[in-house]
């Protein structure tokens, strides 16, 4: 940490929690004044960052955070900075070892390349909770932001958010009740987005790599057959590999770029393809899902081959086969959300039930 911090200075931090139109920065992007005046990183590019570290300054030094406005319209713009034409919300508060204890533990989380999110009330109708942090990791939360009620719905909320590392804010009632309005939270997450691998490149695939998207995931859509692998027919992945499944995947894992959030779908139906990939993925390290799509009849000859190859009942167990849940699904975007629906169940221990036949709390504690 900076030297001050561990003296106990107060610092100003200035957050973007929400833009509108062609802001020139993403939600959690930050901005520190040290204790010394020095400043430290970006909410803007440069538009507003004179005001912006004037209010900081200010903050710090009177201990009071502020959730302001910058750019009103496209007309004006130029008159309160924003060049651009955007509308940037910014939070700004002070920082220091006595009003963000959990902090250094947050450092220590991202330098480790552990997943963690800060979850900071930045609205509310008592002054005495703005300001007060959640520090969320995929195991729990610490921090106290109020009360025990808005510790448990915020907590619970954005435990999908770091799950995705997606940031943005969240509505609650001034006690944390859903549904209602009164206080607003800033989730910002310290996580990279989990990584989506749909091997096969058919319209099946184009449609669940746009839901994955939709999702969070970074999707990459891999097929041996260089003239469907191609960006133009999958304009929502990330990227469109022309490779040999198997030797790709092998070489993610080499690489150390595929872990326990990454969601496997295999959608090709040939065997050539798909039992080569599914001997590597299987018997890999865990990953959160591995799917195969196919008939009944496709998927009992894909069972075989993986047995013949050597495959035994625990590593079969990882595969879901044939995937998706039953909802009818006849095209193939009414597919992917059946996919989807499945990979999602998996990770937060739903049933796949409707829930009005269900009576256990909505939201699940744990992720697997």
């Amino acid at each position: 940490m900076m030297p001050g911090w561990q003296k106990g200075d107060t610092a100003g931090l200035a957050t973007v929690v929400s833009t509108f139109k062609s802001a020139p920065r993403l939600p959690g992007a930050s901005m520190l004044v040290t204790a010394g005046g020095e400043a430290v990183g970006s909410v803007s590019g440069g538009c507003v960052e004179g005001a912006v570290y004037e209010l900081a300054t200010q903050v710090k030094a009177d201990g009071v955070p502020v959730l302001v406005r910058y750019g009103i319209s496209d007309d004006d713009a130029f008159a309160v900075g924003l060049t651009c034409g955007g509308i940037i919300d910014i939070f700004v508060e002070p920082v220091s070892r006595h009003s963000f204890q959990e902090l250094d533990a947050v450092r220590q989380d991202i330098s480790g390349d552990r997943r963690v999110g800060v979850a900071t009330v930045i609205e509310h109708p008592d002054s005495n909770w703005l300001g007060r942090h959640l520090v969320v990791r995929p195991d729990g939360f610490e921090g106290n932001i109020g009360s025990e009620r808005a510790n448990q719905a915020v907590g619970d909320d954005t435990q999908g958010l770091l799950a995705a590392g997606r940031s943005g804010v969240l509505s609650y009632g001034p006690d944390g009740e859903r549904l209602d309005t009164g206080m607003r939270v800033f989730f910002a997450s310290y996580a990279p987005p989990p990584r989506m691998l749909v091997f096969g490149a058919i319209d099946f695939a184009a449609a669940l790599a746009r839901l994955g998207a939709f999702l969070g995931y970074r999707v990459t859509v891999c097929d041996a057959r260089a003239v469907f692998a191609t960006p133009a027919r999958f304009p929502d992945a990330a990227e469109v590999i022309n490779a040999w499944p198997h030797r790709y995947f092998a070489e993610q894992l080499d690489k150390g770029l595929v872990d326990e959030r990454t969601v496997l779908c295999v959608l090709t139906h040939d065997p050539k393809f798909d039992i080569p990939l599914l001997e590597v993925a299987l018997c890999g390290p865990p990953i959160a899902f591995i799917g195969a799509m196919g008939s009944r009849r496709t998927h009992a000859d894909r069972i075989a081959r993986l047995r013949e190859a050597g495959l035994g009942e625990a590593e079969l167990a990882r595969l879901h086969s044939p995937v998706g849940l039953d909802l009818g699904a006849r095209t193939p975007e009414e597919t992917a959300v059946s996919i989807a629906a499945e990979f999602i169940a998996k990770q937060w221990s739903g049933s796949g039930e409707p829930l009005r036949q269900l009576h256990e709390r909505i939201h699940h504690d744990e992720q697997h």
